[in-house]
């Protein structure tokens, strides 16, 4: 039933008959630049701000965040901010105190980059698993792995411990 609902359009529209040919110099691309190019653009579009919802946990409202640009375009943050000390002296801030909802370009790309570091610490954590590879390398991956994702974790932390001190206080 639903075949035919698709194969419909085509018995009224006839597709032309092209041949297109690939250029000699194109390659397919491989696997790991594939990967990278994913990658890398997660990374620019998770940097940004963060939803507006109150529903979901902090620390995921503030790690996943696919408005950065739209964001970034429509209210125009500042790269980081600044804030005056006691002495009446201007100093630069990179974390917009007391509100989850709102963050500086850098903070969300600080927050992306360790967020894209514990993704890529359970992809080498994965790699573990291949056949072929020796005990070191094994041991060598596996650490390797636990580090970014330890990392990740822990610095995320301390990023939501500089927004809001009391994060996770009795």
């Amino acid at each position: 039933m639903i075949e035919s609902l698709y194969n419909l359009p085509f018995h009224i529209l006839v597709p032309p008959n092209i041949k297109i040919r690939r250029p000699a110099w194109f390659r397919k691309p491989s696997p790991m630049v594939m990967f990278s190019i994913v990658l890398l653009s997660y990374f620019l579009v998770t940097g940004g701000k963060q939803l507006n919802s109150p529903r979901p946990p902090i620390i995921v409202n503030y790690i996943f965040s696919p408005y950065r640009y739209k964001y970034d375009v429509i209210v125009e943050p500042p790269s980081v901010g600044a804030t005056v000390d006691e002495h009446g002296h201007s100093r630069p801030v990179a974390f917009m105190p007391y509100r989850v909802n709102g963050q500086y370009i850098m903070e969300g790309l600080a927050s992306s980059f360790l967020f894209t570091m514990g993704g890529l610490g359970f992809i080498i954590m994965d790699q573990t698993h291949i056949p072929g590879k020796t005990n070191l390398n094994r041991f060598l991956l596996t650490a390797m792995g636990f580090i970014f994702i330890l990392v990740s974790f822990f610095t995320t932390w301390l990023f939501m411990r500089m927004k809001l001190p009391s994060y996770l206080q009795p």
